[in-house]
């Protein structure tokens, strides 16, 4: 186990304390009900899931490791919110998810203890709760096999990220509680790139998520100004 562990203690005291509401479609938890189809069929699109061994980093209660275990792939998910991993395995008891289990464990330590191991990494929602996003995205890196997939989901550093991620979902619609994402911790794509680049990850694939408030649609564009999501590869020895 390493001495330093690269999470923010408010941070998993934050997603603990809403553990229970995890798997409530309607709770604090919607809008991630609501994308994990688009990206769970864009993850799938680009890195067919069935019959590959999978890694969900920041897992949080499982609703993208549950899904990807659906679609036939072999699940591990990984988060440091021990009531949030409680609830996904009991998610996973209570419907019967196959192929899918969960640890309390940093992926810089899995990625010590099982380099090159599995065919796809997905990183969701996470990089921007994290003290040092670079050291997930190399750990990443080093957990993926050799031509395998790691994809990244963040949020935009910029006035509209600001106004429409933080202002207008948390305060305006209360989509989500107040306080869920802080401004600076916001990563750049270019930031994020860089990033992909030093830990060897050549980034082929980006889409933007938007959002309708009138029509509560999500939807994937071209548009990476706000949410977005890379699809990178760690190039084939």
């Amino acid at each position: 186990m390493s001495d330093h562990i690269n999470a923010d203690p408010a941070e998993l005291a934050k997603f603990s304390a809403l553990a229970h509401r995890w798997w409530d479609p309607e709770s604090e938890f919607r809008p991630l009900h609501q994308i994990n189809p688009l990206r769970l069929e864009w993850i799938n699109g680009i890195s067919p899931l069935n019959g590959q061994q999978v890694l969900d980093v920041g897992c949080g209660g499982g609703i993208l490791a549950d899904s990807m275990a659906r679609k036939g792939a072999h699940v591990t998910g990984i988060d440091l919110a021990s009531k949030s991993l409680r609830v996904a395995q009991l998610h996973a008891l209570e419907t019967g998810t196959p192929n899918v289990q969960y640890r309390e464990v940093s992926v810089e330590d899995l990625a010590n203890e099982a380099p090159g191991t599995f065919d796809t990494v997905t990183c969701m929602e996470m990089l921007e709760h994290v003290p040092d996003p670079a050291s997930v995205v190399q750990a990443c890196a080093r957990l993926v096999k050799p031509g395998g997939w790691v994809f990244f989901s963040t949020i935009n550093r910029n006035a509209k990220a600001f106004m429409l991620a933080v202002v207008g979902a948390e305060y305006i619609l209360r989509m989500l509680p107040k306080g869920t994402h802080e401004y600076a911790k916001f990563i750049k794509p270019s930031e994020l790139a860089n990033a992909c680049r030093l830990a060897g990850l050549d980034i082929s694939h980006s889409r933007g998520l938007e959002y309708n408030p009138l029509t509560k649609r999500y939807w994937l564009s071209a548009d990476t100004s706000v949410n977005y999501m890379f699809a990178a590869r760690r190039a084939a020895v």
